[in-house]
């Protein structure tokens, strides 16, 4: 029995089912393992807005916070504010004095397709993404009140920052919110102060929020990345909770810390409030309506007395996972850039890839020259594995005659097969597992490619303008195909034809899906089965001198 080819078929049938499987769910499909009552879901619509604005958060103790009381009927929609916009070099922020809330955000240094801004937050007819604020414990100014902004510059006019105040006041309690912007920062520091004018004691507790429909946003049919809410502290590291947890009830958030953040994440950004460490704080996720969820953090401000003030700080972040620039603003921030089970060899990966980059200057040859070095290193255990089966390719016609001549005694086989081995000191394994070790580096790598913003409009060469798409004119993938055509000649035939059959098919398989895949990853792949094949060749080269010496030797 060829056990090689057995793990081998089997490794591939798996594969084909997954990314079927992940096609499935990427389309709103249900998943064959993973079946759940909500799937992609479809934008938010005007109504569930609507009941967002009108959600205010009950206190929580560490759980999930549980259902405000039911949202406002239309009559009591949520009265409509001044926009503020506020720009610096790297974003334009667009301010709702109708809570103060931060309803629109652009990247000014990424782009969409079409040359536009990547819009992060966003409240309209079909989308809802926006950072909400405000107290509860009463009847305290929340993210429904309307707020009044001061005046002053609305840009950083040659200055280093720029600072937007926003005050309300209720039953003689005053909230303001001031928002500082800084130059070339995706942080906004937010300061809160709480004035008591009542007459009596509060305590009031403040609340930060992350509000988002639940739409994904990915660029291809054909792989899937996390979107949702994330959690982290430093007892509980950081913790992911998908949407569907969160409408089902399902959802678990830490226990109440005096650190850590919450995010929404999403392929190549996120955003995240960041409290002011050493205050006490819990956290909480919510479904608050149809397809409409929030992840935010509370924060007790302790008992205020008539006439005194209050004050707290924190940070919220919203711009891309660039990891070197995460891992400053705040611990575990740099984990938003997910890498899976993965994390332990791609983090390494990318630092070695960034090293290279420095050097090159360009994200493509980058990675080309990465590969080239991964290459290398495992150069020895290619070699095991290629030597192995250049062994098992020389048997390979004394293991098919074997097979015709015992087929009617499958045991009996087995015994001689495993005769065979022993005798020409061959491994059914050895062609195999050098391969299996390599796996996770590969996988790894295949992440940190595909969870990278810098590879985001990036170009390589010629026609190549971004290696986060698609190749434009198909070169790479058909070159991939083409790649693993030759490399399936170059292996032994197996012995059975419906798996030389499929060994035949499966370059024009992967080719296709192929096609659809970062232009970049495709370039990793063909570069790797390039590498492959001059490996191969070379050492089938080897081995042939080898056998063409050892003939002579015996004749003489």
């Amino acid at each position: 029995m060829d056990i090689k080819r057995t793990i081998l078929w089997v490794i591939f049938s798996m594969s084909l089912v997954l990314l079927y499987d992940n096609w499935q769910r990427a389309n709103g499909h249900q998943s064959m393992f993973f079946p759940s009552a909500t799937q992609q879901a479809a934008p938010a619509s005007a109504a569930a807005a609507q009941a967002a604005q009108n959600d205010v958060p009950k206190a929580s103790n560490g759980a999930a916070a549980p259902g405000a009381p039911a949202a406002a009927p239309a009559a009591a929609a949520q009265p409509s504010g001044e926009k503020i916009v506020v720009s610096t070099d790297v974003i334009r922020a667009q301010i709702d004095t109708a809570g103060g809330i931060v309803s629109r955000l652009e990247l000014l240094d990424h782009h969409e397709h079409d040359g536009e801004p990547v819009v992060l937050f966003e409240r309209d007819q079909t989308r809802t993404y926006m950072a909400r604020s405000g107290l509860i414990g009463g009847d305290l100014p929340n993210h429904t009140t309307v707020f009044t902004a001061t005046p002053g510059p609305r840009g950083l006019d040659g200055s280093d920052k720029v600072e937007l105040t926003l005050t309300a006041e209720k039953d003689g309690v005053k909230l303001a919110k001031t928002y500082i912007f800084r130059k070339g920062s995706y942080v906004i520091d937010t300061r809160f102060a709480v004035t008591n004018d009542s007459g009596k004691p509060i305590s009031p507790t403040l609340y930060m929020e992350l509000t988002r429909d639940g739409s994904k946003v990915e660029q291809s049919q054909f792989y899937s990345t996390f979107t949702g809410p994330a959690i982290y502290t430093d007892a509980d590291k950081y913790h992911k909770i998908k949407f569907e947890d969160i409408a089902k009830g399902k959802a678990s958030v830490p226990a109440a810390s005096n650190n850590g953040w919450v995010a929404m994440v999403q392929h190549y950004f996120a955003s995240a409030w960041i409290p002011q460490t050493g205050k006490d704080h819990s956290y909480y996720v919510e479904a608050i309506d149809n397809n409409l969820f929030r992840v935010g953090v509370q924060q007790p401000l302790g008992q205020v007395a008539p006439g005194a003030t209050v004050t707290t700080d924190a940070r919220l972040f919203a711009g891309p996972q660039e990891e070197r620039m995460l891992e400053k603003i705040t611990p575990g921030l740099e984990l938003v850039k997910d890498y899976g089970w993965l994390t332990i060899l791609a983090k390494p990966i990318f630092w070695l890839l960034e090293k290279i980059h420095g050097i090159l200057g360009n994200w493509g040859w980058a990675i080309i020259a990465l590969t080239v070095l991964i290459k290398l290193v495992f150069f020895p255990l290619s070699a095991a594995s290629y030597k192995s089966m250049g062994k098992m390719k020389d048997l390979q016609p004394r293991m098919t005659a074997m097979r015709e001549r015992l087929k009617g005694d499958p045991q009996k086989m087995n015994q001689e097969m495993m005769a065979l081995y022993r005798t020409e000191k061959v491994n059914p394994l050895g062609g195999c597992l050098p391969i299996v070790i390599q796996i996770p580096v590969f996988i790894a790598l295949y992440w940190v490619l595909l969870s990278s913003v810098e590879m985001r409009g990036a170009p390589w060469l010629g026609w190549i303008h971004d290696l986060s798409l698609p190749d434009p004119f198909y070169i790479l993938p058909v070159l991939m195909a083409v790649s693993m055509f030759v490399q399936t000649k170059l292996n032994p035939t197996p012995p059975d034809p419906v798996q030389a059959k499929v060994m035949m098919i499966m370059p024009l398989v992967f080719s296709f899906m192929f096609f659809f895949f970062p232009a970049g990853l495709v370039m990793y792949w063909v570069t790797n089965n390039v590498l492959s094949i001059a490996q191969q060749w070379q050492i089938n080269r080897m081995l042939g001198k080898n056998k063409a010496k050892t003939a002579a030797i015996a004749k003489s």
